[in-house]
């Protein structure tokens, strides 16, 4: 590893997201309910779409998925900032800072092909509405999911990778609250000019490896849609991918602009980065349940089986 070969240091020091000796309280009481409200959200689309046998369908069991990451993503970064926010010292081990680079990439890959998946799945139901059992069977559903977590974790591996390759001699301040690869590139003292490269290669293929697939699913879905001649049957489709078309903006929007902006530890990086790792994923349930009917009433069904 080159880090424990070359390097002289042990740890980072985070910069967090303000120097004001005021404003940390206000961050630690807006980030705890942000965790707090992700934590809930997606725990209960979880528990609703587990314990709710209408909602055993592919569009909800790649759902259930999405929680799932999403509980991991904001957990990757949220605990640790709020203890950082409490801190006088913001530190971060050279193998936290490891764990972090490789979970936040690997939440976030897995996030972006699961998004990919489910366009795929709004594409087979509103377009080929009578072959959508066909098409979207059991097995391909799981096998689907499978390849999702697997590429994500061969991306988020060859990510560490080059991290583990950079060499740190002197400058250990990280201008960022959270250990990301970007962050770590001013404070190398090797030739990053090959990582550079290999990380933006890697971003750009994952990225929009995912995201062409979404591309052509809805420019397909939205043909489907105009064909329709009336108008609550155009609104009917519409909503049923609604949700994760909104789903789908915030993350790329954010993402694209998080990982392929030069890292400057600016206001707009901070923001841009929790917009992707702790906004996005307490949205998300939010999305898929504020117009969801099927949501709405299998939650009002949960309730009232473990709590009436």
């Amino acid at each position: 590893m080159a880090w424990s070969n070359h390097s002289v240091i042990t740890e980072f020091v985070l910069t967090g997201l303000s120097d004001d000796p005021l404003i940390p309280a206000l961050l630690f009481a807006l980030f705890l309910g942000i965790y707090v409200l992700t934590m809930t959200g997606n725990l209960t689309m979880l528990l609703v779409i587990t314990a709710d046998s209408h909602l055993h369908t592919p569009m909800y069991f790649f759902l259930s998925n999405l929680s799932f990451v999403d509980l991991c993503f904001s957990s990757v970064t949220i605990p640790k900032l709020l203890k950082d926010l409490l801190s006088a010292k913001k530190t971060i081990s050279i193998e936290g800072c490891l764990a972090q680079v490789f979970f936040v990439f690997f939440s976030s890959g897995t996030e972006a092909c699961l998004l990919s998946v489910m366009a795929y799945d709004r594409y087979a139901a509103i377009c080929h509405p009578l072959l959508y059992g066909q098409v979207m069977r059991n097995e391909l559903c799981v096998r689907l999911v499978v390849i999702s977590w697997g590429v994500a974790s061969l991306n988020a591996t060859i990510i560490v990778l080059l991290a583990v390759n950079l060499d740190f001699c002197g400058a250990q301040t990280i201008h960022h609250y959270t250990c990301e690869l970007p962050a770590l590139f001013p404070l190398s003292c090797s030739d990053i000019s090959i990582t550079v490269v290999v990380l933006l290669c890697s971003s750009l293929l994952h990225g929009l490896g995912t995201f062409i697939p979404i591309f052509f699913s809805y420019a397909r879905i939205v043909s489907a849609i105009l064909s329709i001649s009336s108008t609550t049957g155009r609104s009917k489709a519409f909503s049923t991918c609604s949700s994760h078309l909104a789903a789908v903006t915030l993350f790329f929007g954010s993402g694209f602009l998080c990982y392929l902006m030069p890292p400057s530890g600016s206001s707009l990086d901070l923001l841009l980065s929790l917009q992707y790792s702790a906004v996005t994923p307490m949205l998300n349930p939010l999305i898929y349940s504020l117009k969801n009917q099927e949501v709405k009433a299998a939650v009002q069904r949960t309730l009232r089986k473990y709590l009436l």
